[in-house]
């Protein structure tokens, strides 16, 4: 089952960069959690700490596409160094600001920095894939299912770390560790230029940048925005569940389960040769997680509610990874990474609003009710989905073509998609 992944990381460099890639992605799971925890620990104040969270996480989103388009002009060697110096000089800032306890808004500002200056590090690790597979596209499968899951097993292990720092050693433990390992990670990263997709500074500069097929990657950014509201709201609903139980450490360990089974699924996808394309694939895992996520409404206690998010898990990476592919297919070589930071930053829009609308339907009728968000919101994300053949037709239907695309019939594809639509 595995020959499919060790085929991939057989190719130089690759094991190298996706693993240094996961040691830079620490961050996305961790420095929201980390500001929490100091803020809270040290103020009292968990409004204080959600509010600060908040302005870290709405910077990362806002700053996404700049990232990727950066990335795609300059090359990740030049883009990724100097922006990932000054996130870890904005981390310490915040942990500083509040040791000092400096006026407020001078941490908020930290805040707002240290979230703007992160870079899109799983967006570049796929890029460098798609780079280092081009002429294999059953292999870019299998490097976006083994990508899904180093971000899931980030998003298990990340939190658990930062939270047993914080509490167990020193409130700012958790953040300066999630600050200098995602630092350390992308610096590695950005060292690895053997890999690295090359930059399209010339072709930019020359006005023959090739066009984004926007309207087909609006349609796969509303895909990608139901799934990130299904991700905050179910995180919500899942802890106030457990609260409301009186079993409120257990929300971690029900959260890990929902991405173990992720996990698992994204394992097996990459792992099999599909004879359908990501498009089908997309939307009937789409309708999947929505469908599993109903019966959680109604779950009367915790083993059925771990149960139930280990079913529903499984949904979550063949459907984001389909998404990924789909992207994939659509966009410029050129903007790959610019693209897929598109995507990131819908899911990012997402998580808000959805964690905001569980917590309101939680507080007016209990956890079990805060479930119908999730299920609206993954019905959303397979709308747009089953919606795409308008858009992009049948691309992305049919299984890997015997006979990969080259970079110019790809540049050439983009532009016929964007016409279409």
């Amino acid at each position: 089952m595995l020959t499919s992944y060790s085929r991939i990381l057989r190719h130089p460099g690759a094991g190298l960069f996706s693993l240094t890639g996961l040691v830079a992605r620490i961050p996305i799971s961790t420095v929201s959690l980390g500001i929490v925890l100091l803020i809270s620990a040290e103020t009292g104040s968990y409004g204080l700490a959600g509010a600060i969270s908040a302005v870290y996480v709405l910077a990362n989103a806002a700053l996404a596409i700049v990232h990727g388009r950066l990335a795609d002009r300059f090359g990740q060697a030049r883009a990724l160094a100097p922006v990932i110096v000054v996130f870890g000089l904005g981390g310490l800032a915040v942990v500083g600001t509040v040791a000092a306890d400096a006026p407020r808004w001078t941490t908020y500002v930290a805040a707002a920095v240290t979230g703007a200056a992160l870079p899109q590090v799983g967006s570049c690790v796929r890029a460098r894939w798609t780079h280092v597979l081009r002429d294999d596209p059953r292999g870019i499968q299998t490097a976006y299912a083994l990508e899904a899951v180093v971000d899931e097993s980030v998003f298990i292990t990340g939190p658990i770390l930062v939270t047993v720092l914080a509490t167990a050693w020193h409130p700012a433990a958790g953040l300066v560790t999630a600050v200098v390992t995602g630092v350390a990670g992308t610096l590695a990263l950005a060292a690895q230029r053997r890999t690295q997709p090359p930059a399209s500074g010339g072709r930019a500069v020359a006005g023959t940048r090739p066009a984004m097929p926007w309207a087909a990657l609006g349609i796969l950014t509303l895909v990608s925005f139901g799934l990130g509201a299904v991700f905050g709201s179910a995180e919500v609903a899942t802890v106030a569940f457990a609260e409301h139980a009186g079993a409120k450490v257990w929300a971690g360990p029900l959260l890990a389960v929902w991405a173990l089974g992720s996990l698992a699924a994204g394992v097996v996808v990459g792992a099999v040769h599909w004879r359908v394309g990501p498009a089908v694939r997309m939307r009937w895992g789409a309708l999947a997680l929505t469908v599993a996520m109903a019966p959680l409404v109604v779950v009367p206690s915790m083993v059925l509610l771990a149960l139930g998010l280990l079913v529903a898990g499984a949904a979550i990476s063949p459907t984001v990874i389909s998404s990924m592919a789909m992207v994939q297919k659509i966009a410029p070589p050129s903007r790959l990474t610019e693209a897929m930071a598109v995507m990131h930053t819908g899911m990012a829009a997402g998580i808000a609003p959805g964690a905001a609308l569980a917590g309101w339907c939680v507080d007016g009728w209990g956890a079990g009710a805060a479930y119908v968000v999730p299920v609206v919101a993954g019905a959303v994300a397979a709308a747009a989905a089953w919606s795409t053949p308008l858009v992009v037709g049948d691309l992305g239907s049919r299984g890997e073509p015997a006979e990969p695309y080259a970079p110019d019939d790809l540049d050439d594809l983009a532009v016929r998609v964007d016409e279409k639509a």
